[in-house]
């Protein structure tokens, strides 16, 4: 079976230039090697009209076309200037194209940042984009209002994080990505599959020489709608231009951190994706639409690697989803009372849950069974407010499961986690472990590879117990665990961080890299894994509710700095006041940007719009044209399958999101390793992303030498990297550092606390110069030399040696110490030497100075100093003289061999 691979994108970047008529849009690979062209309209005033001829240019075909398109629009012959093809921006994609009661605008992406690497395939934050009007000013026809909308559809920030990658569906989960490269493809699909553009690409002129080829099926996916969020700025040109230019972003939170385990190197991602479906503001946003899609869902996927191999197929993978979303159902809170905490009402009865219904359908075809819901909404209030929810929710999945298989039923768990915190007899944490566990235990994770035999031998009582689903190449996740409170933001993030941390410990323990599946708090792993979550509850909280994260994990720990609980009061404050005065503003950019709402001359402005439930419920202005069941309420083929989920089922109705294109091994479309190494580029490796990344042992690992440096071993708070970086102020302690650290150059925080001062940091700055310049051998003092005396080295700043060797080397060795390492350094300079002498010569004598020793090469002597000529082969006197004979004009034929490799050269020059 062929090999499949995924498909990189040949658009990575992109140069505008402006005529006065066109617009030309040049995109071209990473290594500038293949080239596009898209020639955009710009006498066309409301129209948006894009001409893409699906040609690859060369390098030097474009230059000759730009050159040809400058001269052309010239006013005089030989006139030089800017009345010609201008260059207008440089950029790295294509976010979409909108438009308002004008012409369109063009969104490129100006500055991008790396934050996560994932088997190769990089994953890009977008820092700053370019807006960009296309009609001509001569045939731009004004608005009044244009300039407001303009503003509007600013006011969603797209350099916060807003994410994509060029070769990896951010939209889509590891094992779906991963599953979807071991679906087999036969000739007569690939065939179906095929467009006639893919089949000119892959033309191979060898073929009829009936020469083997490696032959690689590159698949591009269908991404999956509800994640990505310009779907609706590239509707327009998805069918007319190349998949190429086509580009999609999702928004939420990347971020990725090194765990070091004795040096082996593991790589943390935590990827989460914000739905686009019923997207909004915290009190604007509550419950579901009627379409299923509920307010703040986020889809959180851990995923742990060995970063040793850099390849999907052949490394070691693990992931992790769970979800969080609010209560599906239909409820609001009404925000013109301007209380901190708005009533909650029930807006329309579902006495079928419908709605429900609707939406675990959803969940049911992308994650499979079982489906657990944690509900964390309090159940006991002197007035009813929370405890609404759960009185309409509980019926609703009740009514639900009787219409499924008993083994597929909606497991539903509902803890009060609020009035647990009050209680000082009940931890909190410990609970949520009991309850992670089992969760964890009833999915199952995804792992890429097979158990370890010693997972065998030495069996643990919880691995037996894993759930989800074992095949002949590892673990499937089958279902997911949906968490929920009323803002998902606060409760949900400390239960998602706990199932989190039980996934982990599993993920870990599949991979080798621990001996139980069992992670313990105040361990570097633990810390490393927290801080991540910390951030992604943060940036989730601040995108939904206006501010950071209220209650944190060291708040459920109480264990939280007394300064925490002002902390709490101004992130209190901030969300109030986001929610009372900014979220209206929020939401209407949010609809404008989503395409929700498109300006259109005859209908009302939308900040003219009481309300935007009519733009999210469409059943209210059109009546749906067939009733679903309220019985067999899920959708057809999904029960069938499960527990998994019918989105990674091999059917037709799959195979048919997906574009397969025939091509070569080297192929540049399906190099991850060009892709990645770009050996066509001088790289240092001080820039390179692994450098960067937060790393457990420069972060957290303890500085001081004699503790475990695993991080798997539990410290106290005051020993972890950071605490102790934050308190070592002196000159001593940081020189140490610094002489222990491998002549490795210190990290930012350790050189910003070693500068408190002007005196210490030249002091120290000369330490780190005399300290480099020790790369050779340093040669002992002889017993007549001088040395210096104890109060000399009692005035050296390295005296602490003794805790880094167990030994005190300021001091001088012995006379006998020094006479054993002179033998040992006699004995190291003349092991190889072998000397030739006469058989007259007195043996004792020539020997005196000189210990001989077999040789350890092939060759027939060898020393430290000279070697002989080794003796050529008869292949390679072969060989060289082949190389005479060409040089002379006597080629002889070629080998198999050589045609092939004559061959690639050949499709990969000129073709």
């Amino acid at each position: 079976m062929p090999l499949t691979a995924t498909v990189i994108s040949g658009v990575q970047k992109c140069v505008l230039y402006e005529t006065r008529a066109r617009y030309f849009l040049v995109g071209s690979n990473n290594a500038q090697t293949k080239h596009r062209v898209l020639k955009i309209d710009r006498t066309e005033p409301r129209d948006l009209v894009i001409i893409d001829d699906k040609h690859v240019y060369s390098q030097k075909e474009v230059r000759e076309l730009l050159g040809r398109l400058d001269l052309g629009n010239r006013t005089k012959i030989g006139q030089k200037g800017s009345s010609g093809l201008s260059r207008a921006v440089s950029a790295f994609g294509i976010v979409g194209f909108v438009r308002f009661l004008e012409g369109h605008y063009i969104i490129l992406i100006t500055k991008r940042r790396k934050m996560a690497d994932i088997g190769g395939h990089s994953i890009y934050k977008i820092e700053d984009t370019n807006m960009i009007y296309i009609p001509n000013d001569s045939v731009r026809v004004p608005h009044p209002d244009e300039a407001r909308y303009v503003r509007m559809f600013q006011n969603v920030d797209l350099s916060s994080n807003f994410y994509f990658s060029y070769s990896y569906d951010l939209s889509h989960s590891l094992q779906h990505n991963v599953t979807l490269l071991k679906v087999p493809y036969s000739p007569g699909e690939v065939d179906k599959l095929h467009n006639s553009s893919s089949k000119l690409e892959s033309f191979d002129i060898f073929e009829d020489e009936g020469l083997p080829t490696q032959v690689v099926y590159g698949l591009r996916n269908k991404p999956y709608a509800k994640y990505v969020w310009n779907s609706r700025l590239l509707e327009k040109i998805q069918d007319t231009v190349h998949p190429d230019w086509l580009m999609y972003i999702i928004h939420g939170f990347c971020g990725q951190s090194k765990l070091l385990i004795y040096g082996r190197p593991v790589y943390v991602t935590l990827i989460a994706r914000r739905s686009s479906r019923f997207a909004g503001t915290r009190f604007l946003k509550r419950g579901a639409n009627c379409e299923g899609d509920v307010a703040n869902e986020v889809e959180t996927e851990q995923i742990i690697h060995d970063a040793s191999v850099m390849s999907l197929t052949a490394g070691s993978y693990s992931s992790y989803v769970q979800v969080r979303g609010s209560v599906p159902l239909y409820w609001s809170q009404d925000i013109s009372t301007m209380m901190p905490k708005p009533p909650i009402r029930l807006d329309q009865a579902d006495p079928y849950a419908h709605v429900a219904a609707l939406h675990f359908d959803q969940m049911l075809q992308r994650f499979g069974s079982p489906i657990i819901i944690l509900n964390l909404v309090k159940k006991r209030e002197k007035r009813k407010h929370e405890k609404i929810l759960s009185e309409e929710l509980y019926p609703a999945v009740t009514n639900l499961n009787q219409f499924l298989p008993p083994e597929h039923c909606i497991e539903y768990i509902a803890w009060d986690m609020a009035r647990y915190t009050k209680s000082k007899l009940c931890n909190v944490l410990d609970r949520l472990g009991l309850i992670a566990e089992n969760v964890v235990k009833r999915t199952g994770f995804y792992i890429n590879r097979a158990d370890f035999h010693c997972h065998t031998l030495r069996p643990d009582e919880r691995w037996g117990d894993l759930g989800g689903l074992v095949t002949a190449h590892g673990r499937l996740q089958t279902g997911v665990l949906r968490t929920n409170c009323v803002d998902c933001l606060d409760r949900t993030n400390t239960a998602q961080f706990m199932v989190g941390k039980c996934a982990l410990a599993y993920q870990l323990y599949a991979l080798g890299l621990t001996d139980k599946p069992k992670l313990q708090f105040d361990t570097d792993c633990v810390r490393l894994f927290e801080e991540l979550y910390e951030d992604h509850g943060d940036t989730l909280s601040l995108q939904y509710g206006g501010s950071q994260l209220v209650h944190r994990v060291k708040t459920y720990r109480k264990i939280a700095p007394w300064t925490q609980h002002s902390k709490d009061i101004m992130q209190t404050l901030s969300r109030y006041y986001s929610n009372a005065f900014s979220d209206a503003d929020r939401q209407d950019a949010i609809n404008l940007f989503l395409q929700v709402y498109q300006p259109v001359e005859s209908k009302p402005h939308l900040w003219e719009l009481p309300t935007d439930f009519y733009l999210h419920h469409s059943n209210t202005m059109a009546l749906p044209q067939e009733r679903r069941s309220y019985t067999y309420w899920w959708s057809e083929g999904v029960l069938s399958h499960l527990p998994v989920p019918y989105d990674e089922v091999p059917c037709e109705k799959n195979k048919q999101k997906v574009a397969v294109k025939r091509v070569n091994q080297y192929d540049e479309s399906t190099d991850m390793y060009t892709e990645f190494f770009k050996p066509y580029e001088l790289t240092s490796f001080d820039d390179t992303f692994c450098i960067a990344m937060t790393n457990s042992a420069r972060e957290f690992m303890p500085k001081s030498v004699g503790l475990d440096p695993s991080p798997f071993t539990v410290r106290k708070p005051e020993e972890t990297g950071k605490s102790v970086l934050g308190n070592k102020s002196n000159k001593e302690e940081t020189v140490l550092q610094r002489k222990t650290a491998a002549s490795a150059p210190p990290p930012p925080s350790e050189e910003q606390i070693s500068s408190s001062s002007e005196d210490d940091s030249e002091e120290d700055r000369e330490d780190d110069a005399t300290a480099s310049q020790r790369s050779t051998p340093i040669k002992l003092a002889e017993s007549g030399d001088n040395v210096r005396t104890q109060e000399e080295q009692q005035q050296l700043p390295y005296q602490p040696a003794r805790e880094t060797y167990g030994l005190n080397l300021s001091a001088l060795p012995s006379e006998e110490n020094l006479l054993i390492y002179h033998r040992f350094a006699h004995l190291g300079q003349n092991q190889h030497k072998l000397e030739r002498r006469d058989k007259t010569t007195d043996a004792p004598k020539s020997l005196g100075n000189t210990i001989s020793l077999l040789p350890v090469s092939s060759f027939n002597a060898d020393s430290i100093y000279e070697v002989l000529q080794p003796r050529v082969d008869k292949d390679s006197r072969d060989m060289f003289l082949q190389h005479i004979e060409a040089g002379q004009g006597l080629i002889g034929s070629l080998c198999k061999e050589d045609r092939l490799i004559y061959r690639e050269y050949i499709k990969n020059r000129y073709m």
